[in-house]
């Protein structure tokens, strides 16, 4: 390490974000905000939206090149996640829309159904309680009158 220390321009030369519009070699694109890193490595970091190109797309907010903060990944298969999100993963409150028309609403814990929750069944009935991976003991039938 020479001991130089870098001068504030410096620092916010290398912060600066920008946009782009980038094609991966397995034909995925990115479309938004980045930034280079002091190695001069280009990371997403802002808003965007990429799509693979088997038809996933998530829009929404990025950090350390990976899905950080709120946003919405779509799949294919009409599957739709709304919600928080760290290090690519389901973290935090969301909304979970299953392809048959299920819907779950609470907390997500690393991609899992985690802590308080509500679910929506293919009759539209409304049921909550706690949530843990792929159990929920206890689950009470929410009556709307």
């Amino acid at each position: 390490m020479s001991g130089r220390r870098k001068s504030q321009t410096e620092e916010r030369k290398v912060e600066e974000s920008f946009k782009v519009t980038y094609i991966f070699p397995n034909g995925d694109t990115y479309e938004g905000e980045c930034y280079r890193t002091s190695d001069g490595v280009v990371v997403r970091r802002g808003v965007g939206t990429q799509k693979t190109a088997i038809g996933i797309t998530y829009s929404g907010k990025w950090s350390g090149d990976k899905m950080n903060g709120a946003g919405t990944l779509v799949h294919p298969s009409g599957a739709k996640y709304e919600g928080d999100f760290m290090d690519n993963m389901y973290h935090g409150n969301g909304t979970y829309h299953f392809p048959d028309g299920t819907k779950y609403i609470g907390n997500f814990n690393e991609n899992r159904l985690e802590g308080e929750g509500e679910f929506t069944d293919a009759q539209g009935l409304e049921w909550t309680g706690v949530f843990r991976k792929r159990a929920a003991p206890g689950l009470k039938l929410k009556l709307n009158m």
